[in-house]
């Protein structure tokens, strides 16, 4: 059975090169909701595929699956699913985006289940480079300059995560990169700090934490509708499952859990505060994933604190309804801004009960991920971080559902055509749904989202949301990326990037796999710029 894992990856892969063959290109582009499947088959079968491991020049190459990782593999599929089955429907036939399409997807559900630095650095940096792709596809200036942007900081990123993988494998005891050997070392080796920075840095990035955010705010209004959904909801959970495989509770050197639960939690204000004074639905909702990632990271980081065990379970669970529920809401703008006033009717019900449920509104799935974490966030100064975190996305969520509304009242009315609605319902039922089926699997008890001290940020968040409709208005926007807009500054990016990737070449010798990691990374790069060119 282990060899399902393998097919988890390569199924997008072997559809990214039918699309070669001009004869089977259209149908290819028709199934591009099917790619994802046999990666929901191996979440499906978590605790029967047996890790997988394979010599390959010298180097011992593992997949394996665990409950974090089958938690995000399965959402990560299914919203693949049904995003492949919207972006039939939004963009027709669009052999391009296709291509970036399934070389995305392959990255994004192989880190889920790589269980070495080798085979995780691959994934990740795949997932991260080819989304690239899916930022520019509309090739308007707003998106071309996203997509610099986008590329020079997914580099950086890649960089730092490289430095900190040659750190732990040059510390390592033995020759095996395995993660369940490179890291029990990094608490009391004496690089540990340094290479936690590291690892903080590119996993931070790509999770959208204060100040490494603002791809998230300039990539989503860029890309279309579906590239957004996946963007927000699977590509930013690579830094989640970075953070949980490789800063575990205890392997975490020394204070870094207090640093992640302080940066998540002003990573979640910040998102919401620059959320609010934003127009554009999309940007809403991508502070709004900043804003969650903020509360997933400060998730990691009272785990590591308290020592819990399964903190990297209770993260995966709140991550997983971040993923089903986000991707929703990106669909269901689509579907409102097509359906113009009849939106009232196919988005607005289910958009107001998704967005209530980021800020813990029961019986939703949201409430269920709240209380999955409350053995990190229910007690001491947590819980209040934590209440004043959900009273700021309900009032942050409010503020998306009028912000889509009035988007979607300035077109005609008409029904949404079945490719769109049908992936909007089925996707945003499974957000309400799925939580309650995989409960048991994180041993959550149900009953705390009804206490009082659960649902009153709710409630207050609802009730400052009816004023905050009449200042809205009035509200200078931050500027999409807020604290560092590099789209504007297309040569500098490049150029700082060329002298990083000298820079940081030598450092990089004490691991024979480097080299060759980086010259991957910097043929990907080209190709990406080239292709983005033609």
């Amino acid at each position: 059975m282990s060899f399902l894992l393998v097919l988890a990856p390569l199924a997008p892969l072997a559809m990214l090169f039918a699309l070669a063959w001009p004869k089977v290109r259209a149908t290819v582009q028709r199934l591009l909701w099917a790619a994802p499947l046999p990666a929901l088959l191996v979440a499906l079968l978590l605790g029967h595929v047996p890790p997988l491991v394979a010599d390959a020049g010298g180097l011992r190459l593992t997949l394996l699956l665990d409950a974090p990782g089958a938690l995000l593999l399965g959402g990560a599929a299914l919203l693949w699913g049904a995003a492949g089955l919207y972006a039939r429907a939004y963009l027709g036939d669009q052999p391009r985006f296709a291509a970036w399409w399934l070389l995305t997807q392959s990255g994004s559900l192989g880190v889920f289940i790589a269980g070495d630095l080798g085979s995780f650095y691959l994934a990740f940096a795949v997932a991260s480079l080819a989304g690239f792709g899916l930022v520019v596809q509309d090739g308007t200036a707003a998106a071309v300059r996203a997509g610099a942007l986008y590329l020079f900081l997914a580099v950086l990123g890649e960089i730092a995560l490289l430095l900190g993988f040659a750190l732990l494998a040059t510390a390592a005891p033995g020759d095996s990169i395995a993660i369940a050997d490179v890291v029990p070392p990094l608490a009391t080796y004496p690089g540990g700090h340094i290479t936690a920075l590291l690892l903080v840095l590119g996993f931070g990035l790509k999770m959208g934490l204060v100040p490494l955010h603002v791809w998230l705010p300039v990539a989503h209004p860029a890309a279309p509708m579906p590239a957004s959904a996946v963007l927000s909801g699977v590509i930013v959970k690579a830094g989640v499952i970075g953070l949980i495989r490789f800063l575990p509770d205890d392997g975490a050197p020394a204070g870094w859990g207090m640093a992640l639960t302080v940066i998540g939690f002003l990573t979640a204000y910040w998102g919401v505060a620059a959320g609010l004074t934003q127009r554009n639905p999309k940007t809403v909702l991508a502070y709004s994933t900043v804003s969650q990632m903020g509360v997933v990271g400060a998730v990691l980081g009272m785990g590591i604190v308290l020592g819990i065990a399964d903190g990297g379970l209770h993260a995966a669970f709140y991550a997983l309804h971040h993923m089903l529920a986000k991707g929703a809401l990106f669909l269901g703008v689509g579907v409102a801004l097509a359906s113009g006033r009849e939106s009232r009717r196919w988005v607005l019900p289910l958009a107001l009960l998704l967005a209530l449920g980021f800020g813990g509104l029961p019986p939703t799935g949201g409430a269920l991920a709240k209380a999955a974490v409350k053995d990190e966030l229910g007690a001491g100064l947590a819980a209040w971080c934590a209440a004043l975190s959900a009273f700021g996305s309900t009032l942050l969520m409010l503020h998306f559902v009028r912000r889509v509304t009035e988007a979607a009242g300035e077109g005609h009315a008409a029904r949404p055509a079945p490719g769109l609605l049908w992936p909007w319902l089925g996707l945003g039922g499974a957000a309400l749904l799925l939580p309650w089926a995989l409960l048991p699997m994180v041993g959550a008890d149900a009953g705390k989202m009804w206490s009082m001290a659960a649902i009153a940020p709710v409630l207050l968040g609802a009730a400052l949301s009816w004023p905050w409709m009449r200042w809205a208005d009035r509200v200078p926007a931050l500027p999409e990326g807020d604290l560092l807009v590099l789209a504007k500054r297309g040569a500098a990016p490049r150029e700082a990037l060329g002298r990083a990737i000298l820079r940081f070449e030598m450092l990089f010798r004490p691991w024979p796999a480097a080299g060759l990691s980086l010259l991957g990374v910097v043929l990907a790069l080209i190709a990406a710029m080239a292709a983005a060119r033609s």
